[in-house]
């Protein structure tokens, strides 16, 4: 994920929406982890980058389990640097669509959605850990916050149910409601 620069409006948006979710409406005080959160949410506007993982055809990768593949894949000299690559982004991939838009999980070929929403958690989860193992305190992000997504994703989750909630719902200046700013 490339990072959005700090004065970017839908940084800016995120941001405060981010916050608010975590520090107002959940306790979490974690200014790392919701500065994470916003770039993320800032990053994956653009489509391109929530299916950054090329297959060797130039298509993108869209499903997990076709990133999950792809973490298997590489040249020897670069694999952790492409594992770590490809697992950061498959637990912010399934950070996202839980968290974001757990109803589009459904489309999944999953027997239930429960099941489906269940498989985002604990793989967004696993591949959150194996990062922060390949990672290193001065890799960005650095391996304590991957570990932290990984340890807390379900509190994630939330937070990020409540971003979505703010967008929709939330009154902004003038009595503009956030869906009206967004769409």
């Amino acid at each position: 994920m490339l990072p959005t620069p700090e004065n970017h409006p839908l940084k800016r948006l995120f941001a405060g929406l981010v916050e608010d979710a975590f520090y107002a409406q959940m306790g979490v005080c974690d200014p790392e982890l919701v500065d994470y959160l916003a770039g993320l949410l800032a990053a994956f506007t653009h489509i391109d980058t929530v299916k950054n993982l090329p297959e060797a055809d130039g298509a993108h990768l869209d499903q997990l389990a076709l990133m999950l593949a792809a973490s298997l894949e590489g040249e020897p000299a670069s694999v952790f640097p492409r594992e770590f690559s490809v697992h950061r982004h498959i637990g912010d991939y399934a950070l996202f669509w839980s968290g974001l838009y757990p109803e589009r999980l459904r489309l999944t070929c999953r027997p239930t959605w429960s099941d489906g929403v269940r498989d985002y958690v604990a793989q967004g989860k696993r591949s959150y850990a194996i990062a922060s193992d390949l990672g290193d305190p001065d890799s960005a992000p650095p391996s304590r916050l991957l570990r932290r997504l990984s340890d807390e994703f379900e509190a994630c989750v939330h937070g990020l149910g409540l971003v979505r909630r703010g967008w929709e719902h939330d009154e902004g200046p003038e009595g503009n409601t956030g869906g009206e700013l967004l769409y």
